[in-house]
């Protein structure tokens, strides 16, 4: 049997309890909240989930854990961020400065608009998964360009809506609020 790991979800604001519930349905995974520095340390990878990306980078600041979140994932810890995680991720962020600055991908903040403009959809994401997987995209920013070692795992619609990047990965759109577990099990792999 393989090495249980430990994933982390932060858990200042968003879909933290989705996340936590998808992650109970993956053998060989305990999922658990991080708020401090000593849990960070004892996470083998890290979810940051959807909310409001201003105040989860603000209260990774408040909380001192910003750059401590910042050196594990330079030193490899893999690192997930769904919607206002990967805003968190990415190195420049339009109109406004980045937040831990670790990707090498440019977003557009609710670059499909409102609440109101929120949507699902279904593709197939050939690194992930054989089947085609449901997307639900909520207030959901998009990557206007990815460079160096950043590749792109699915354009919808002419945007790039998920990347992976050596030990990290980006997606617009929200798995926890699906059935499909796909992307979570892509995640465990990447931990090893």
């Amino acid at each position: 049997m393989e090495d249980n790991k430990i994933i982390g979800v932060l858990s200042f604001q968003g879909s933290v309890e989705e996340h936590l519930a998808a992650l109970e349905e993956l053998p060989g995974v305990t999922g658990v909240p991080v708020k401090t520095r000593e849990v960070l340390k004892q996470v083998d990878g890290l979810i940051l989930p959807g909310g409001e990306s201003t105040t989860i980078g603000k209260l990774l600041g408040i909380f001192g854990l910003l750059e401590p979140l910042r050196q594990r994932i330079l030193q490899g810890m893999p690192v997930w961020g769904t919607c206002a995680g990967m805003i968190l991720l990415a190195k420049d962020v339009v109109g406004e400065a980045p937040h831990l600055g670790v990707m090498d991908i440019s977003v557009r903040r609710n670059a499909y608009g409102t609440q109101l403009d929120s949507f699902q959809a279904t593709a197939p994401v050939s690194e992930i998964s054989d089947a085609p997987i449901p997307l639900v995209f909520i207030r959901a920013p998009w990557v206007e360009r990815a460079w160096g070692s950043a590749k792109p795992l699915l354009t919808l619609d002419g945007h790039i809506v998920a990347v992976r990047q050596d030990n990290m990965l980006a997606t617009s759109f929200h798995p926890e609020l699906t059935g499909d577990r796909s992307v979570y099990r892509y995640f465990r792999n990447m931990i090893g």
